[in-house]
This record gives structure tokens, C-alpha cells and sequence, in this order.
């Protein structure tokens, strides 16, 4: 892969045009907001106001100065330069993926981020951190929503930096509404700091008078999963790289492929490429239908070959040493499930299988049994099924009861702080299971260190993410198997029932074509 500019190379480049550039507006003062959520709309389970970690005005500064997310990365740009003054709004990021957010709890987020925009006063420019794949009931385009009454409120001539997740949902009001977008260019994500500086340093283009960006999309009629993403090693590797490249060239300002999240049915569901130049429409039209033409060269490719729950097992069974991963990436938590999926574990215990198996699972109830017993206590319970019992029948086990705890965690990857609720590690024979009381990321290891297990030390590790870095599990498990068990975000795509989104688009539909077109969006 192709590298971006490092935030000491953006703050240098500055430097050299802040006193000039920026004297007709002597001190900009740019307000900064977040709002970030990706859905499945096929998790049963409605998310909250509650589920979202909320800061509001210097105290979203203090926390984002200290993470390596976006709004860090564009405050290490503006806090270089100097000659800019911040305005901090509101910062709201969701503790993990989840269900529609439920029309109260949108309302009532959004209002207290357009208030606290509208309290900002005269703004010369707006940096927002959204993800992309929101979804709320009553809402199909939540980032497109507040973007268009942030314009409202803030005025339609200053300009608007949108940095977004290559897993968002790229629709026409976003464009509308931005003046240019920033996406990540990793999967796994390993870039947030470098796309918010990237974010940071255009916005600052902008208010110099350096840039005057113009962008092209191109709508691709797929919607892709799979290894062929992962942008070190598959096939989109190619793509980011063009897309790079393009960034890079002299009059290059953003561009990327957004593959989006297949499991957020809303009609503007696609992979969309985009391009932002300086001024220049064609080239923008130009280098944007390259990019949709690479991308969809592989797009049969971009799947994922699944392995039966019945096969997984037996195969798993068959590895005499080392540790078998198993992928359940169809009730991946981080994409947007419910995390409560026992499938793997149902046919492991049908099957007979006797190695060390280690597994995650959200059952509040089977939690507050485990504290009424106490650590060394035995409990009866059913486990799975506690908040998607559709897909998921519970299973009714004798357990005893190792370890409890508060499920406050640092994330391995990142150092975020998580919280899975009251948590519990119950013993079951020869099953370790870590019991949580909802919903939390496990695209690394962390929640399983934190309760003191070591992956490494099992047989088998059932693992609820579609791809954590390399390093978490592929690069020592002795097998890695993709699971094709139910979930609201199997990569089994054709399973979940799309019912509102584009039509025809592969893999849902067959013999579908595609001729690449390039919109234009320019607000200058």
C-alpha cells in the first residue's frame, strides 16, 4: 500500500502559508462534531442513547488529544499550526455496532449535537467525524440528516470536511452537503489518527484558498465481504493503492473506494468510488471511473467462501495441536450483531467435541445468576438467545462460576476504553465461555485477556469479527475456519433478507451489469 502524509509532513506544509494565507480571516475558528455509529438493521435489538459515549465541549478535546481516533488526528494538525481556534461541539461514538437506533434516541441525539453547533456562534469552517453507517428508525440517511441541518444552522458558504469509514454509506445528500470527504484507506482499520489529519489538513486547503475541491462518485452495484478486501493483502489492495495515488498527485485532494456495510439495508446501499480534486471535473469524473472499473475487475472475488457449522466442527476436531479460530463473523458485534449467537458452541457440544473450546457470548441473565452464585459457585442456566432468540435457541448448561467482573477493558488494538457490562467466565467441562452483559467490539483479544484468558492456551476460539489484524489470531492459529452460521451479519449475504436497498446488486441478484457513470459535487 501507498502512505499518506504524515501529520508532521501536513503541519510543515502549513506552517509555510499559515501568515499569508490565513490573514484575510485572521483567526479561523473551526468547530469541530462527531457522531459515529455503524448498524445492522437486522439486529432485532434497537440501540440507544444510552449505548453511545458521549463528551461534550473542551471535554471531547481532553479525551481526543489522548486517542488515536479522527478528531485526535485533525487536532494534532490544528494544534501545530497554531493560528486556527477550535470549537468543540459535542462527540458522540458508539460503545459497538448495533441494531436501528430507536426514533427517540435519535432525535434526541442529533438535537444535542445541532444545539450545541448552533451555540458555536460565527464559524469559519466545520470538521465532522461521522462513520457512514448509521441507520435510525424513521432515518435511512442519519449523517446525510445532520450534515444538512448543520448547514442550516452554520451557513451555506463556509466549508464542510467529512471524514468517514470506507464501511459508510456514500449518499447523495453527504455530497451535497460536504465540500469535500476523507475516508479511511485500511481494512482492518489501523488509520482513524491519519484520516482525521488528512481531514485536517484539506479543511486547511480550504479556508487558504489553496483548494477549491470538486468531487465525482461513481455508484458500483456491490456489496462485498471477505479476505479480497483486507487492504494489505487482497485484491482491494489495488484500489486503495490508485486511490493513493490520486490523493497524492498535484491537484489531488481525497479520494478512496467506500465498499459500505452490507448489513445496513437502506436504498443508498452500495460500494461507491469517489474522487476529490482541485478544481478539475473531468479529471475528478475521470480518476473516479477508474477506480469503480479496478474495484469491480475483482467484484466476484469479494466474497466469502463459508465452511458449514456441521464441517467447521468436524474439522476443527481433526487438528491435533495448535489452535483452530473459528470465524463467527455472522455475529459480529463490531459490524453490528447482537453477540448472543451460541451456534458454534450448539454443534460443538452435539458433536461431541473435546478440546479446550473458549468462547464469547452476551446473556445478561445467565450474568446475574453467576453473581448471586459467586466466584466457585455452580449455576444452572441457559446460554444463547438472550437478545436475538429467533435465530438462537438457548442451551441449558451447569456451569461454575471462575471469575466475575465490572467489564471495563482497554482495547489491545487502540487503547479505547470499552465496557461489556457485569461479566462472568464460566466453566463447562471442558467449554470456557466469557458472559458479558451487552454488546462490545471483539475485532482483537482484549476482552478475553481481561478475563483472564489466553486464546493461545485453547483448542478452539470461537472469534465474533469478520478480520482482526493479522497478529490477533491468523499469523499462530494452526487453522482458520469462516464459519457459515446464522447471524444478522453473516457475509452470507443472500441469508438476511434485503428488502429497501438498490436493486439489482451483486450478490443478491445474478447477471448483474454495470457502465460507470461519475456524478459531480461542487459547492464552490
Amino acid at each position: 500500500m501507498g502512505a499518506w502524509s504524515a501529520p508532521d509532513d501536513i503541519v510543515a506544509r502549513l506552517l509555510t502559508v499559515r501568515n499569508q494565507d490565513f490573514a484575510e480571516i485572521a483567526v479561523p475558528r473551526i468547530v469541530i462534531a462527531e457522531c459515529k455509529q455503524e448498524v445492522s438493521t437486522f439486529n432485532p435489538v434497537p440501540s440507544t442513547y444510552e449505548d453511545f459515549r458521549l463528551r461534550q465541549g473542551q471535554a471531547a478535546l481532553d479525551y481526543h488529544r489522548n486517542v488515536r481516533e479522527e478528531v485526535g488526528g485533525a487536532l494534532s494538525v490544528f494544534d501545530e499550526v497554531g493560528s486556527v481556534e477550535v470549537i468543540p461541539t459535542f462527540a458522540a461514538s458508539a460503545n459497538t455496532s448495533g441494531g436501528l437506533l430507536a426514533t427517540e434516541s435519535f432525535d434526541r441525539l442529533s438535537n444535542d449535537l445541532l444545539s450545541r453547533l448552533a451555540e458555536a456562534g460565527r464559524v469559519d469552517a466545520a470538521y465532522f467525524a461521522l462513520h457512514g453507517a448509521m441507520q435510525a428508525e424513521g432515518e435511512n440517511d442519519p449523517e446525510g440528516y445532520l450534515l444538512q441541518e448543520a448547514r442550516r444552522i452554520l451557513g451555506e458558504d463556509i466549508p464542510f470536511v467529512v471524514s468517514l469509514d470506507l464501511h459508510g454509506i456514500l449518499t447523495d445528500r453527504m455530497l451535497e452537503h460536504a465540500n469535500a470527504i476523507v475516508a479511511f484507506h485500511t481494512y482492518p482499520h489501523v488509520d482513524f489518527f491519519e484520516t482525521g489529519a488528512r481531514s485536517a489538513d484539506l479543511l486547511l486547503k480550504i479556508i487558504a484558498g489553496e483548494a477549491h475541491p470538486v468531487t465525482a462518485r461513481v455508484k458500483i452495484p456491490v456489496l462485498a465481504r471477505g479476505d479480497e478486501m483486507i487492504t494489505e493483502t487482497g485484491s482491494v489492495s489495488d484500489c486503495i493503492q490508485l486511490a493513493q495515488s490520486i490523493e497524492s498527485s498535484e491537484t489531488g485532494l481525497s479520494a478512496g473506494v467506500m465498499w459500505g456495510n452490507p448489513f445496513t439495508d437502506v436504498p443508498e446501499l452500495r460500494t461507491n468510488s469517489f474522487v476529490v480534486m482541485d478544481g478539475d471535473k473531468s479529471a475528478a469524473k475521470e480518476h473516479a471511473i477508474a477506480l469503480a472499473e479496478q474495484f469491480w475487475h475483482h467484484h466476484k472475488k469479494m466474497q466469502v467462501p463459508l465452511t458449514s457449522l456441521e464441517d467447521a466442527v468436524r474439522q476443527a476436531a481433526a487438528v491435533t495441536s495448535g489452535t483452530v479460530v473459528m470465524m463467527d463473523a455472522a455475529d459480529a458485534t463490531s459490524s453490528g450483531a447482537s453477540g448472543d449467537s451460541n451456534a458454534i458452541l450448539r454443534e460443538a457440544i452435539r458433536q461431541g467435541y473435546r478440546g479446550r473450546l473458549l468462547a464469547p457470548v452476551v446473556d445478561p441473565a445467565a450474568v446475574q445468576k453467576a453473581i448471586v452464585a459467586g466466584v466457585g459457585g455452580t449455576i444452572v442456566t441457559r446460554i444463547g438467545g438472550a437478545l436475538d432468540p429467533d435465530r438462537y435457541h438457548p442451551i441449558e448448561v451447569e456451569a461454575r462460576v471462575r471469575s466475575l467482573s465490572d467489564g471495563r477493558f482497554q482495547s489491545e488494538s487502540f487503547g479505547w476504553h470499552w465496557d461489556a457490562g457485569l461479566t462472568s467466565v464460566l466453566q463447562i467441562e471442558n467449554i470456557t465461555l466469557v458472559v458479558g452483559t451487552r454488546p462490545v467490539s471483539l475485532f482483537d483479544r482484549s476482552w478475553f485477556f481481561a478475563n483472564g484468558q489466553n486464546p493461545q492456551q485453547f483448542d478452539m476460539v470461537v472469534v465474533k469479527s469478520p478480520h482482526c489484524e493479522s497478529h490477533m489470531f491468523a499469523d499462530w492459529c494452526a487453522k482458520l475456519i469462516n464459519v457459515d452460521a446464522p447471524g444478522a451479519t453473516s457475509a452470507n449475504l443472500n441469508s438476511l433478507g434485503h428488502s429497501i436497498c438498490a436493486r439489482p446488486i451483486f450478490p443478491l441478484d445474478a447477471g448483474v451489469e454495470f457502465k460507470p457513470v461519475a456524478d459531480i459535487f461542487c459547492r464552490t
